[in-house]
């Protein structure tokens, strides 16, 4: 069962799945978009976090009916929200109530995979440049990253089900929203950067995020781990904006780099602006303390260690393919 099957990277999952050849049961709300997923390939699911009850008792008959899944990617979750208490109910409390139905006798998985993210680390050191590393003290200074640093605890302090935890840096690819943004931006002619001193940013192309996922549920060894997961390069914001531009075969763009105060200006007016329109935006104060921090380098030893991780995509190529397919 893949949750979020709906979103950017739970259909990249659900695509992958299907390919495999696996038996697969996407969670999707009753409200989401499901045209685009292979519906005549998938059964649909619609879990009802709601009521704790509600929800033992939908997977306790699930299970009677058609059996316990083998495997659950739990990768359902809000990025942004017009209400910052619903990153706790969403990202945190559901991820707790699933845990708890799925731990009922006769409906456990053989591996539950929670889809975090690099942001229940703080950034890491702006001087130095050193990478993040999994034993640093995670110190979130977001909202978002505060409830899944939750999410991962609940998944940690319980010793039924067995769990891995990605926690993967920037995630892009044709489907993606955010770097919509800029690549847009930037075709227009414009490239906005935030802060005065470049930002180091570390990136993952889509389709090998889920093929780490793949690899870490199939590897039996592989159990009660936590991964970050990047590509292994490191480039500045200026960077990326120049390969975006390269690849777009754009002559001139004009560049400004924000001061970080007129950054949070930006996000707060556009936060305030969702909060009138009930319309969660991409820029709020929350994405700001993401978008100020200089160093999001991680260490992806363990890793490339234990699941061989060799990425398919450089940047180069994974822009080249968002972009072709935009």
């Amino acid at each position: 069962m893949i949750t979020g099957a709906g979103g950017f990277i739970g259909r990249a999952l659900t695509e992958e799945a299907v390919r495999r050849g696996d038996n697969v049961w996407a969670g999707v709300r009753s409200t989401s978009l499901v045209a685009h997923l292979p519906l005549d390939k998938i059964c649909l699911i619609d879990l009802k976090y709601n009521d704790l009850d509600a929800l033992c008792s939908q997977i306790s008959t699930h299970v009677q009916e058609f059996g316990a899944w083998d495997f659950v990617i739990h990768n359902a979750g809000l990025t942004k929200a017009t209400r910052k208490s619903d990153f706790d109910l969403v990202n945190a409390e559901y991820t707790r109530r699933l845990l708890t139905a799925l731990s009922q006798d006769g409906c456990r998985p053989h591996k539950f995979l929670l889809m975090s993210s690099l942001s229940t680390f703080s950034a890491g050191d702006k001087k130095t440049l050193a990478p993040i590393r999994p034993d640093d003290p995670q110190r979130p200074d977001t909202r978002y990253g505060k409830s899944k640093l939750l999410a991962e605890k609940y998944v940690r302090n319980q010793d039924i089900i067995p769990y891995i935890i990605l926690r993967p840096t920037g995630v892009y690819g044709p489907d993606d929203k955010d770097y919509l943004m800029e690549i847009e931006s930037i075709r227009s002619g414009f490239d906005f950067a935030a802060g005065i001193r470049p930002q180091s940013i570390t990136f993952i192309y889509v389709q090998d995020l889920v093929d780490v996922a793949f690899q870490a549920l199939e590897n039996i060894a592989i159990r009660n781990r936590a991964y970050f997961v990047a590509d292994g390069d490191v480039y500045t914001d200026t960077q990326f904006a120049r390969m975006i531009q390269d690849i777009l075969h754009k002559k001139r763009v004009f560049r400004v780099r924000i001061p970080l105060w007129m950054v949070y200006i930006v996000c707060f007016f556009s936060e305030w602006i969702g909060r009138l329109t009930g319309k969660a935006q991409t820029l709020n104060t929350d994405k700001f303390h993401i978008l100020k921090g200089r160093n999001w380098i991680c260490d992806t030893t363990s890793l490339c260690k234990d699941l061989d991780f060799k990425p398919k995509y450089n940047l180069r190529r994974g822009l080249e393919e968002t972009i072709k397919g935009l």
